[in-house]
């Protein structure tokens, strides 16, 4: 009876009665072969972009490996094609190549190996329509080290990456990079706002607006009758229209939610009786302003961070 051989490796199982006096020969020759499949790594060189690595029967052969390392100068993308189609395969693959390695077997699928890359694979033996499988395309890790680092972040906090197709010279900017441009602004640049906790992008010109809007304030027009208080909301200027009825009033604005470089301004509307401005800080009268007469309808003042310079003028 003649030798036969496993299915995946062509190790010779001799035939009953065979081989007699040469048994030790070809038991070495199988080990040597099982050492190979176990643990052996071998140096593939490719060129072109084909390669067939072959398992021969009963013969030390590259595709016996376990390990392959790639090398050579390939000229493109490599096809290593798994030979022969009918046999389970499993390699650790190391591409040291500057090109792609794309390992098949028959019609199945596929998997490439990018250069510098490393891989677990397997071939499934299926002769014409066999699949190669690329075992790492989905493995469930516990606990991931980069660099002897844990990874701490959640898988779906690095879902939120997918997608982000940042530079890194914007990924620095974002991470405090201090150096610092003078490149102008300008209507249509996106500015990047905290949307109660949800991060949007929108346009300086919005934001324009809305600074603009905001930056002072209207309050409906106030009918005077003694002494008043006006009270700006922080950080606002203000444009106050006031009306006085009868006699000498007094307008106190109140500095307490001011900061310097914020200004007041009040219209007079009504043509007869005076009115006294004044300002007061956590209601202690500090000054007596200045004095609105019948012929003058118009104040602006302007806070220096502790007192008022008011001016008197013309309404036009």
């Amino acid at each position: 009876m003649a030798s036969t051989y496993t299915a995946n490796s062509g190790i010779e199982k001799i035939g009953a009665g065979e081989q007699a006096g040469a048994w030790g020969t070809t038991t070495n020759n199988n080990l040597d072969i099982l050492d190979r499949a176990i643990n052996g790594v071998g140096a593939i060189t490719l060129s072109g972009t084909t390669h067939t690595l072959t398992t021969s029967d009963g013969t030390l052969s590259d595709g016996g490996y376990k390990v392959l390392v790639l090398g050579g100068s390939p000229s493109g993308t490599n096809t290593v094609t798994i030979s022969p189609n009918d046999q389970d395969k499993m390699y650790f693959v190391q591409n040291g190549t500057s090109q792609t390695v794309t390992f098949t077997q028959g019609s199945g699928a596929n998997v490439s190996i990018a250069a510098g890359s490393k891989g677990m694979i397997y071939a499934d033996g299926a002769g014409s329509g066999a699949a190669v499988v690329d075992l790492t395309a989905s493995i469930d890790i516990s606990t991931l080290r980069l660099g002897g680092t844990a990874v701490t972040s959640t898988a779906a906090e690095l879902n939120k990456l997918d997608g982000v197709n940042s530079t890194a010279t914007e990924l620095n900017i974002v991470d405090g990079d201090t150096s610092i441009g003078t490149t102008a602004v300008s209507a249509g640049d996106g500015v990047v706002t905290n949307d109660g906790g949800t991060m949007r992008q929108t346009t300086a010109a919005t934001f324009s607006t809305y600074f603009n809007a905001n930056a002072f304030s209207a309050p409906t027009a106030l009918s005077l009758s003694g002494t008043t208080t006006l009270t700006p909301s922080a950080a606002q200027s203000i444009y106050q229209r006031v009306t006085v009825a009868s006699g000498s009033q007094t307008l106190r604005v109140a500095i307490t939610n001011l900061i310097a470089g914020q200004y007041v301004i009040i219209d007079k509307t009504s043509s007869a009786n005076s009115l006294t401005i004044d300002w007061n800080n956590n209601s202690a009268v500090t000054s007596q302003g200045i004095t609105l007469g019948s012929s003058v309808e118009f104040a602006i003042g302007l806070f220096n961070g502790s007192s008022f310079s008011f001016v008197e003028t013309v309404k036009f």
